[in-house]
Formats: structure tokens, sequence, C-alpha cells
């Protein structure tokens, strides 16, 4: 029997908030769009904070987390907060903070001056547009995006935001127990780039600012202490990354500063095990530590151990990043020897924020009975914890308030254990056709038939494309037009024959479109698609949908992802009607395109029954089939994206080779179907790839088009040192900016790609897809993006 004087809290590290309807969202965007005043939005802040609060103290948590809330990104919350906005900006006093925030998040549409008469919009040449917003990236290996500090040896820090001192006040005034929430100044760091005055890119150790910046951290500690906050949970996730040693030594001095304030800290890691960090994590001088008991459950009993007494052990036990109902007896297995060992407190969390779940099951009404049960969302995951609590307290002696408590937690538990078995004995897991088809593929099935020279000499001889030739990502606008047709036909007020008859109207708009901007290759623009991934999940076998299981990805953009149950197969072909409908439409060729199998694996719910490997495998085999029809059906060019590939890398290099080779594998084989004279392409965006391009290589994708344009080229150098083998298209223009950029601008970043790749292997194309843009900056940027795709075949003479 463990010690009843235990004491045992639950709280989370973050919640999403976004809002059960994705409130947020439609309110950021009426607001860009001048329909929503800036004091409109931030009550509709206000309003979701309140009942997002509320929803954690009824839930029975023991604090509610303030600082987890942001207009757009939490790093963003951070650059306003420590005073370092990026000087390019030139921002002035008259400027709100809303307005400053967003300018770096989506860029300055307002700041370029782009003269018709001269083609030039005046863009600073030597470097990073002064209008343009910040770079973006994944926050770690998940699917969400944080905006990119940028750093200068004369970065300067201090207290410069209130609003995080504002929201601790709301959540007082609405009488909760509040723990504030901070990214660690050392993390901060360490996500930011260093830039230099140009706005290039710049080589500085940006660990030299942290002397500068500890004081800011040390103020705004000073401020929550006054404000009566109970904890401040500082989040420094780069404790499970391999740092380098004058990082981890940074870690003691930091917190011994930071811990002079006064202020429980609860230090908390996350996404990935502590390994060699394990030891500095616990004897670091804080009041408590957080750690990932999901992915890093091997560690827990060591952490329990070195942890000292008098310390809290918070352990993450509920999975904060996927969608399936703990298993309860599993979860206090585990926990029960850690809080009969500890003579210390114990807290209850999920591993990492909330923020990478869907909001509550409580609106599927739809989804499949059986498969509901399997499930927790956020909102459920909060009574998983409250549950989880319960039931410690029951084993340490405490007891419960009153029988009925005591019965009902009785019950919870049972019902959790039926749904927990009924998942393991499901018959809709499992399809023997396809895991025959895995153990009989051959050992070359991820080989195209020739080297890529080879393949490059057929394909130029089929398609005698220009040099330097223009495409697009994939996506067109998704108008309102579009989107109430889609709406329509799912509430069955638009039959399929009238749906398909405007979905083919809206293609053939888009191709009529690209063929007037004299685009050399095509895409059918997506109208049927609702998302890049759910498009394709809805067609295979072992998926089930959500109807409003709504994540952030960045900003005001929400995904749905599919869920992976089971077995994964394609019934029938999926892509090939609507792309060959395209191609009768023009003599251009016209490419197909697909999802990657690892973007699918990545962008989805997983199931956690079998190693990822094997799922990933098996969608590959899906997509591969779709190759097939789509190459028999007289499609040329098709494109497999896979923005996802290096999202998916563990943080620890020690297990990268492992998942490199299946995920590789894995885009080979839904490729190798193709003949020599079939161009395969791919699509990555959003990422550093540098550290992982012989593995990009050897996907052996015939041409791969990449994100660069916030980055100023900059990632494009490592493809150009590795000497990058096959064609490669870099982004000339961020689509995720209202902002439209000139000829010029794009000419001189197609002038610095071609200082570092042959200019004969370069296509010249966008960031990534153009769904969430309007027809008029796209017909703009495309227009310009044409215009300097003919000056650089001007100015060189290529096949």
């Amino acid at each position: 029997m463990t010690n009843s004087n235990k004491t045992i809290h639950s709280h989370i590290l973050g919640f999403p908030r976004i809002g059960a309807a994705r409130e947020l969202k439609f309110a950021l965007e009426a607001n860009w769009r001048g329909e929503l005043p800036d004091a409109q939005l931030e009550a509709v802040g206000r309003d979701l904070r309140a009942r997002h609060w509320a929803l954690q103290q009824n839930s029975g948590l023991d604090f509610v987390t303030v600082g987890d809330f942001a207009y757009y990104d939490q790093v963003a919350n951070h650059v306003q907060l420590l005073g370092c906005e990026p000087a390019r900006y030139g921002f002035t006093p008259e400027q709100t903070q809303l307005s400053r925030y967003f300018t770096m998040a989506r860029g300055d549409s307002s700041a370029r001056h782009d003269h018709a008469d001269c083609g030039h919009d005046h863009a600073n040449d030597g470097g990073l547009h002064a209008s343009a917003a910040l770079e973006m990236t994944k926050w770690f290996d998940t699917n969400y995006h944080y905006l990119v500090p940028e750093f200068t040896p004369e970065t300067e820090f201090s207290l410069a935001c209130e609003r995080l001192f504002d929201e601790v006040a709301e959540a007082q005034a609405l009488g909760h127990a509040v723990k504030a929430v901070l990214i660690g100044p050392l993390s901060f760091l360490w996500l930011g780039k260093g830039k230099a005055a140009d706005g290039g890119a710049d080589g500085f150790d940006r660990l030299a600012l942290l002397d500068k910046l500890l004081p800011v951290y040390g103020q705004v500690l000073d401020r929550l202490k006054a404000q009566g906050v109970r904890w401040v949970q500082v989040d420094e996730p780069i404790l499970g990354l391999d740092l380098p040693a004058p990082w981890r030594s940074a870690f003691e001095n930091t917190y011994w500063q930071l811990n002079q304030v006064g202020v429980p800290l609860l230090l908390a890691t996350y996404f990935s095990p502590l390994e060699e960090n394990l030891s500095l994590a616990c004897r670091l001088p804080v009041a408590g530590l957080h750690v990932d008991g999901v992915r890093a459950a091997h560690e827990l009993t060591s952490i329990a151990d070195w942890l000292p007494v008098h310390k809290v052990l918070s352990v993450g036990i509920v999975d904060g990043r996927n969608i399936w109902r703990t298993d309860l007896d599993a979860a206090l297995a585990v926990l029960a020897p850690i809080a009969d060992k500890r003579a210390g407190k114990l807290w209850l969390s999920a591993s990492c924020s909330l923020l990478h779940a869907p909001f509550t099951l409580a609106a599927e009404t739809a989804l499949d009975g059986e498969i509901k049960s399997w499930l927790a969302f956020a909102t459920e995951k909060l009574d998983e914890l409250h549950l989880l609590k319960q039931a410690l307290r029951v084993d340490a002696g405490a007891g419960l308030d009153d029988a009925a408590a005591a019965a009902a937690t009785a019950a919870a538990l049972a019902t959790s254990r039926a749904a927990i078995a009924g998942r393991r004995a499901s018959a809709r897991v499992h399809q023997s056709a396809v895991r025959e088809r895995v153990a009989a593929l051959p050992a070359d099935a991820d080989q195209r038939r020739s080297a890529f020279p080879q393949r490059q000499a057929q394909q130029r001889a089929r398609f005698k494309l220009p040099a330097f030739p223009t495409t697009t990502i994939g996506s067109f606008p998704q108008t309102p037009a579009i989107r109430a047709a889609r709406a329509g036909f799912k509430r069955g007020e638009l039959d399929a024959a009238a749906y398909e008859i405007k979905m083919r109207e809206e293609i053939a708009y888009a191709v009529r479109r690209q063929e007037e901007l004299e685009l050399d290759v095509l895409v059918h623009g997506e109208a049927e698609r609702n998302d890049m991934v759910e498009y394709f999940g809805e067609q295979l076998d072992g998926f089930v949908f959500t109807q409003l299981g709504w994540v952030q990805s960045y900003g005001s953009r929400c995904v749905k992802p599919p869920i992976i149950f089971g077995d994964v197969s394609r019934p029938k072909p999926m892509t090939v009607a609507w792309t060959v409908h395209a191609q009768s439409l023009t003599a251009r060729p016209m490419k197909g395109m697909l999802t990657g199998p690892i973007t699918i694996l990545q962008w989805s719910f997983v199931r956690d029954d079998q190693p990822r490997a094997l799922t990933a495998l098996q969608i590959a085999l899906a997509i591969r089939d779709e190759v097939a029809d789509l190459e028999q059906a007289g499609i040329g060019i098709i494109q497999i994206d896979e923005p996802a590939v290096r999202e998916g890398l563990p943080l620890r290099r020690s297990r990268w080779d492992a998942y490199l080779d299946w995920a590789t594998r894995a885009f080979r084989v839904s490729a190798s179907a193709a003949a020599d004279g079939t161009q395969i392409h791919t699509h990555m965006c959003y990422a550093e790839f540098n550290d992982i391009l012989p593995q990009i290589a050897a996907m052996d994708a015939d041409v791969i088009t990449i994100e660069t344009s916030r980055s100023d080229m900059e990632l494009l150098n490592g493809f150009g040192q590795f000497r990058y083998p096959n064609e490669i298209g870099p982004g000339v223009y961020d689509i995720h900016s209202p902002r439209v950029p000139g000829k010029e601008e794009m000419v001189r970043l197609l002038r610095k790609a071609g200082a570092v790749i042959p200019p004969a292997n370069l296509w010249v194309n966008p960031d990534c897809g153009l769904k969430t843009r309007g027809w008029a900056e796209t017909d703009t940027a495309l227009r310009n993006m044409v215009a300097a795709a003919r000056q650089l075949r001007a100015e060189h003479a290529i096949y």
C-alpha cells in the first residue's frame, strides 16, 4: 500500500486554442479581411480562454494553464514578450502590437512598392525583403509550424508586452489557480536563426545572447510572482535533443539565475527521451520536472530515482499527440510503483501540450460507434487524467469523498478496460490480403528501371520543356464557390452528378488560367479535394474520419487528420478520372497529383498497435497502384508529395538511420512502378533538409520542389554543397503570405539558386500549393514568376 500522505495533482502543459468550432480561425480570417475589428478579435480570444480554463477546472485539474493561447503562434508571442521583433520591419510606436504581430506572421503586402512601369519591387536585393514574414518551420517532429525568431549579434531584449500578465489576471479574476507557461530561454534561442544585417543567414552563436536574455526572463518571473502565480511551467524541449556541449553546460547557470526569483518552476520536456541529459535535468535547481511518459516510458524509473525527493515529478502519462484512449490499467501499472517509491510529490499530465489533439469527441455524432469507443480527444484526455488521479488516491489509501465517487471511478475504469479489449480483438483491424502482399514484396520493388541520367534523357525527349520550366505545386485557390459546392454535396443538397459537373467546370477554369499564364507543366488545381491527406484517406480502407476533429497547423490553418485504425489498401483508383479530364483540356503536360506514404502517415493519427514502418509500407503499395493507373492512362508526370519526411525524423540522431531507411523505401516503393519516361516529382516544404540530403537524394525523384523563399534560398545551399544529382525547383515566392513579390525579386532568388545548382536542372515554382490564396494575387504572382523564368532563359543558353 502506498503512502496516503503523498500529494497527487493533475495538470496539462497546454490546450487547443482554436475552439470547439474553430472560432479562432474564423475570427482571425475576418480580422485579416478587415471585417472584424481588433477589439472584437480580442473579445473572441478572451471568451475562448475563459471556456478552456473552465473545462480544465471542471475536469478536476488542480491548475489552469495560462500562456498557451496565441493568435497565431506561441513562439511569436515570445518574440513580442521579450522585445526582440526584427529590426528589418522598421516598426513604429504608432503600430499596435497586434498589427506588428500579424506582420511578422504573414508579411506586409502594403510595404511592397511594385511599380508596373519599371517591373521592379525595390526590395533590398542583397537579402530578405523587409516586409517578408518570419520564416516558418515545423515544431520539432510535429505538424505544427512555428514562426522562427531572427537574431543578430546586436539583438537586444526587453520586457515589451503585457499580454501574458493580462491573461493571468483574467484567469485569476475567474477564480482559477494559475500555472503560467513560458518557452524556456535556451529553447527560445535554439529555435531561432542567426541573421546578418541584410537579412541573410549568419553563423554567429545564438547562445552568446543568453546573458542579455536572462535578465528579461527574470523580470517576467518577477511579474508573475507579484501576481501570485503558483507555478511557472518553463518548457525546455531541447533537452530531448543531441545538444552541443556549450548548450548543455548553459542549463545549470541559467536555472540557478531564474530560480533566484523565488516562484516555483516546473521544467517541462517532451517529444523525446532525455538520455544523456537525464541526470542534468534531474539536478537542475527547479521545483519540479515534467517528462514525457509516452515517448520516454523506459526512463521513468531512472528519473524517479534521480530526481530529489523534495521536487515534483510530473509524468506525461496520457498521449498528447494521438487520439487513442489511454489504457488506464497499463498507466496505473506504470504510475503505482513510482508513487510508491517516491516520498515526494507526483503530478499527472499529458505527455505534451494538447494543442496537437482535436477538441472533443462529443461533437462526433456520425463517427462509427465501435471506433469512437477507442478514442479520446483533448477534452476526454482531461477526464482520463482526473480518473487516473482518483484511482491513485484510492490505491494510496486516501479514498474518495463518497461511495458514489468511488463507484463512478470503478465504472469508468471498467468502461476503459472494455474499450481497450474490444479494439485489440476487433476483426475490422486486420486484412489478410494486405499482409500477404507486404510479405511477398520483392527486394527490388523500390527501384526504378534505370538510373537518373538515362531517365532524364528520355523525359527531356518526351516533354521538350524549355530551360527553367515553370509549374506550380498542385492546388489552386479554393474559392467560396468550390467550398459551397463541396458543402452542398456533403449535406446531400447537390447530387453526385451535379457535383462532378461543378468540379469539372472548376478544373477547366484552372487549366484555362494556367494556359493564359503560359505555365509549362500544368496541374488540375485539386478543386475536388478538401485536404491533401483527407482526400486520399477517404478512398482507402483502414481509415476513418471525424466531423470536427480539427487541429491547428499554423495561424488560422487547421487540418482534420484521418485516423488510421486498420490495415490500408486501395479499393479503386482515386485520382485518375479527374487528371485524365484535365489532360484532355490542354496539349501541355498535366501532372498527376498524389500525396506520399510518409506524409499520409505523419499527417494522420496512426494506429499504435503495429510498427509505423509497416503502416507506411501498406500506404506505399496503395499509392504505387495509383501511379501505375495514372501512367496507364497516359499521364507522364506524376507528383508524389512528401513534405513530412523531415518532420518524421526522430529527434535523436541515433534513431535517424532506421527511420530514414524505411521512410525513403516507402517513397521508392510508391514511385518505382513508373517507367523511365514517366517523370516523378516530389515536394517538400517548411523544414530543414540539409542534414538528411543523402537520404533525400536516395528517394530518387526525378524532380524535387522545395520551400526556400522565406529563408532567402538559404535552404538551397546544402543541396548545392551536396551536389544534389537530380532536378530541383526551389520555391521563388511564399504562398503563406498575402504579399505578392515582383519579378525582379524572383529573378534575384533564381540567380542565387543558379549559383549553387546547375541551371540546367532548375525548375521555377512557388513554395507550396495555392489553395489558401485568392485568384487575383495568384494570377499576379504567377505572371511575375513566368516573367522571371523567361528572363533567366535569356541569361542562360541551356539545352
